[in-house]
């Protein structure tokens, strides 16, 4: 676990030096460049790389506000070294995790036509069937460069995207009872319970930031969250060779949060932010991985990392002397907004000893949206 020491927004900020702030929806600024190369499969991790581990109870049982600011910082201290943290005692009973996942296995086991039916239309709705290949995250914004990559080396992964339910102008797309039986109700109460575990999160952060607890509450109380189920089918060594090649290409996250559930197959990895190398973020059981996305980072002034990582394939078996096959995959990432219409302009307590902030502020539909009509085909 990364050391804790006691720590003030006011000093944050000199842990982040970066270069003069980008465009209106360009995504916050990376230290060091993503190494694309040849390496699909995981790789080993360096003894001083650390994702901090987090005994969330702490907070949630804490019977006084020092108690908590006491986690709050620890949390906001592993977004600021490293942007990721583990999250144990969390809240969300084992049973539930697992439940999730088993609907979600049985979702992609559907037929192909069956998921087309439902496909991904619409970068402001972002609900649907996503197949393998249609996909290639990355830290571009130019989408033109992003088709290149795509039709170069696409993401070898299928998922399914689940928004809020009660949309008024985006509807999710459902299967049918009988083809998936209780598929909707399942991830509908996840998605709740999901949204919940982001509040209280949040309210850590806001303490750890030296905001008042709540501060976050009425920004993202609409629940503008999507519920991603993801599916990495077995695939052979040779189609992972090629260059840039990965599961999922190296990116950043968009919003404030992503909670990341995973299988123990694992292939998550993380960059390093103070070498630039990749490294694995290795399941531990029972706990969420949580990283800071790209809003988060522009509403702290940097002050909170939005990480790049990708998924790599595991060690493969062999099926012949010259070609080995990579076991199939399962993770459940929720990606945590602010509301719709949110501005994100640089928070009080994170403004750097220039005092003026990196970034112009930007609605959370502007930011989320031109990233996703370029990360689409």
């Amino acid at each position: 676990m990364l050391s804790v020491s006691p720590s003030s927004c006011s000093i944050l900020p000199s842990l982040r030096r970066l270069a003069s702030a980008p465009g209106a929806w360009s995504a916050p600024q990376i230290r060091h460049r993503t190494r694309t190369g040849r390496r699909a499969f995981a790789t080993h991790a360096e003894n001083t790389f650390r994702i901090p581990l987090i005994d969330f109870s702490k907070y949630r049982n804490a019977s006084s506000t020092a108690e908590k600011e006491q986690t709050a910082q620890d949390i906001v201290r592993g977004f600021t070294e490293v942007g990721f943290i583990y999250l144990n005692n969390h809240g969300i009973p084992q049973e539930t995790v697992q439940h999730a996942f088993q609907k979600s296995a049985e979702f992609f086991t559907l037929p192909i036509e069956k998921k087309t039916e439902l496909a991904w239309r619409d970068p402001r709705a972002n609900r649907g069937f996503v197949q393998v290949g249609r996909e290639r995250v990355t830290q571009s914004a130019d989408a033109e460069e992003i088709k290149q990559l795509r039709e170069k080396a696409p993401d070898y992964k299928e998922s399914m995207e689940i928004g809020r339910d009660w949309d008024a102008a985006y509807k999710n797309y459902w299967p049918a009872e009988a083809d998936a039986p209780g598929f909707r109700r399942t991830m509908l109460d996840f998605f709740q319970t999901c949204h919940e575990l982001h509040v209280l999160v949040m309210r850590s952060i806001a303490l750890g930031l030296k905001l008042e607890e709540t501060f976050f509450d009425d920004k993202i109380h609409e629940q503008y969250h999507n519920l991603r189920l993801l599916s990495y089918p077995p695939i052979k060594t040779q189609l992972l060779k090629g260059d840039g090649q990965a599961r999922a290409g190296a990116h950043s996250d968009y919003g404030t949060l992503t909670l990341l559930f995973q299988d123990s197959v694992g292939g998550l990895e993380v960059q390093n932010p103070h070498t630039g190398q990749f490294q694995p973020a290795t399941p531990i059981p029972g706990t969420i991985v949580i990283n800071a996305g790209d809003l988060l980072a522009r509403w702290s002034n940097d002050v909170l990392r939005s990480t790049l990582h990708r998924v790599v394939a595991p060690p493969a078996k062999a099926i012949s002397e010259t070609e080995g096959i990579t076991p199939a995959r399962q993770s459940i990432a929720f990606f945590c907004n602010p509301n719709q219409g949110a501005e994100i302009a640089c928070l009080p307590t994170c403004l750097g000893p220039a005092g003026k902030p990196k970034y112009p502020p930007v609605t959370t539909e502007e930011y989320i949206v031109g990233r996703l009509q370029a990360t689409y085909v």
